[in-house]
């Protein structure tokens, strides 16, 4: 009588089990070292081994050299518990044996001593299919069994079986049989057959088994039988159903050749084959190809084609033709290839733009003019701070602060004829407003002044040019773009960042504006300075440093009331050197907040004013030798 090859050639000892080694080692150990529990459960896989191992153990435990990893074999208990007809070993189907009757029937066998082994053993196989009342009567047998008796449970799913029963085992899980080691067991049997194959199918059918040592034999069994003695890859491909990997290899290099005549062709070929089954197929066939690593497609195109197949199975499980189907996935494959990955990109970009010096992401600062005839030098806010002393008074700060309100805010200023440096024009062109209090010139002197450079427009003075209407500033429309981008990425963002901030200037990779936001609208512009700053370097170059000068909001009628009390005198030309000469006045109102301090001020000598921290402050930004303080009267 012939036997299946999955029964013929099931395991007899420990050292046969194949590719659970770390059961097989446990439970050796625990015979040859007498550590025995009462009760085991085995779970995994189907056809890894569970009922064969707990029968080597059953038959490890009565032999009657003693319970030991290697039973002889040869005495009685070996040979009946060898052939299934031990009386001291019950095997139990909880399938069809699932009741609470079928678990008092069992409780009330272990009452009684083994025949004429040293224990009586109980094997329940698929345990999870116990009802719960089941589960119920056997927990306290299972929990203190007397001494003669084993409990042996097996199951493919353990997570159905209550805490409980888990609890009162000791639990061993079998692995999936790697394919390499079915592969060496399927040439092994074959051997022992005298049946010719071919290594690939039986790597096929070692795939198809998908870990499983008896789905594979089972396999085994029907092919021997279809080819006729001689396993090979047609005839496992036919009896599967399943497509020649010889041929998804080349419909892989006509997909990266682009050639959609063959591919049309392979998609006309295997209309007689499920779509399902092609892209389960086409899906292990990347697979190897990613773990052998030969290089005939890189991980991103791998990660694309994947992609492609999940979402082609996805629509197949809506009821969608599998022919078209599997026609898009694989035109959808081709036009994967078309994608660049960023790494690509990046080089690329670098490469276009090495060696340029302007760059498209990059905005840089105008050239300066060096036609300009005037010798100039910009001080910056921060360099004025940095020439103050550390330490105010409280008096000096309010001074500052009453200053600085009621006159126009000044961010940078222009100092003629003092160092050879040289900016651009537009920023000559700017107007420079310094006011002090008290000058040498009366009130009489001035329109006189301002008589004669009226009637000789020929040869107008630099201070006049000064005060012109500025140009507009190059990069204004960059900043106006920066106000675009932030209302696209966020409407209120945008709207706030538009109605709180004003550009001052750009230049050395500095931008300055000023800010006049306060309360809410300060906390949004902080959470979301990321995106601001982010635009910034954008627009204006990574390199960009942001400088932030504040501004305080005032009512507009009493800035008007107050501006109208302060003069502002234009610079003029001395006569003895020629040189620019800075008028600096200021009302003694902008500097002493009272009225009682104001009248002090107007009654103190010239000489004595020189020693007020506001004037030794601005006349600090020029040369002592080219300021005149004039008095107002």
């Amino acid at each position: 009588m012939s036997l299946a090859l999955a029964r013929k050639y099931r395991p007899a000892t420990f050292d046969d089990l194949i590719g659970q080694e770390a059961v097989s080692q446990t439970l050796s150990l625990a015979l040859d070292g007498n550590r025995l529990s009462h009760a085991y459960l085995f779970s995994g896989l189907r056809g890894s081994g569970k009922t064969s191992t707990a029968r080597i153990f059953a038959k490890a435990l009565l032999c009657e050299n003693g319970a030991t990893s290697h039973p002889c074999g040869t005495c009685t208990h070996c040979i009946m518990a060898a052939e299934g007809r031990h009386m001291d070993i019950i095997e139990m189907d909880a399938a069809s044996n699932r009741g609470i009757d079928d678990i008092k029937d069992l409780i009330e066998h272990t009452k009684y001593k083994p025949s004429s082994a040293r224990y009586k053993i109980f094997i329940i196989d698929e345990v999870h299919m116990l009802t719960n009342q089941a589960f119920n009567a056997l927990l306290k047998t299972l929990e203190e069994p007397p001494d003669f008796v084993k409990f042996i449970l097996a199951t493919t799913d353990p997570l159905k079986l209550p805490a409980t029963i888990l609890s009162r085992t000791q639990h061993f899980r079998f692995k999936k049989i790697p394919q390499n080691l079915v592969l060496k067991h399927l040439e092994h049997i074959l051997n022992l057959e005298n049946v010719g194959y071919e290594v690939d199918a039986l790597d096929i059918i070692a795939r198809t088994g998908a870990g499983s040592l008896r789905d594979s034999l089972t396999l085994m069994d029907q092919a021997i039988v279809y080819s006729k003695n001689f396993v090979d890859i047609g005839t496992v491909t036919g009896m599967l159903g399943i497509i020649e990997p010889s041929l998804l290899e080349t419909l892989l290099g006509d997909i990266m050749l682009k050639d959609s005549a063959k591919v049309l062709a392979f998609i006309k070929m295997a209309s007689d084959y499920e779509a399902e089954m092609i892209l389960d197929e086409l899906t292990l066939y990347l697979k190897e190809l990613l773990l052998s690593g030969n290089g005939k497609l890189s991980p991103m195109i791998i990660e694309r084609f994947f992609r492609v197949i999940a979402e082609s199975k996805g629509l197949l499980a809506l009821g969608s033709d599998g022919e078209f189907v599997l026609s898009l996935s694989l035109f959808k494959m081709m036009e994967a290839l078309e994608i660049k990955d960023i790494d690509t990109m990046i080089r690329g970009l670098e490469r276009e733009l090495k060696g340029v010096e302007v760059s498209e992401i990059m905005v840089t600062t105008p050239v300066p003019d060096v036609s300009a005839p005037a010798e100039i030098i910009t001080i910056t806010e921060e360099e004025i701070v940095a020439t103050l002393p550390v330490k105010k008074s409280v008096e000096e700060e309010k001074v500052k602060e009453e200053v600085l309100q009621y006159s126009e805010p000044i961010h940078e200023t222009i100092v003629p004829n003092i160092q050879t440096q040289e900016v651009p024009e537009e920023i000559l062109q700017e107007e420079v407003k310094i006011t002090a209090p008290l000058s040498e010139k009366t009130e009489d002197e001035i329109p006189q002044e301002r008589e004669q450079k009226t009637a000789s427009p020929e040869a107008p003075s630099q201070s006049s040019t000064l005060s012109t209407q500025p140009s507009p500033n190059p990069h204004q429309k960059t900043f106006d773009s920066l106000i675009k981008k932030i209302y696209d990425r966020n409407y209120e963002l945008g709207a706030c960042f538009e109605r709180n901030i004003e550009f001052e200037n750009f230049m050395d990779n500095k931008l300055i504006w000023g800010s006049s936001a306060e309360g809410d609208d300060k906390k949004q512009l902080i959470t979301h300075w990321g995106v601001i700053n982010m635009f910034v370097k954008e627009l204006f170059g990574f390199e960009t440093k942001i400088v932030n000068i504040p501004k305080k909001k005032i009512d507009p009628v009493s800035v008007a009331t107050k501006e109208s009390s302060i003069h502002e005198v234009p610079a003029h030309q001395d006569a003895d050197s020629g040189s620019m000469i800075e008028d600096i006045e200021m009302k003694s109102s902008c500097i002493a907040p009272d009225a009682g301090e104001t009248e002090a001020a107007k009654e103190k000598d010239p000489s004595t004013l020189l020693e007020e921290p506001m004037i030794k402050e601005a006349i600090a930004l020029f040369d002592p030798k080219k300021v005149r303080i004039k008095r107002n009267t």
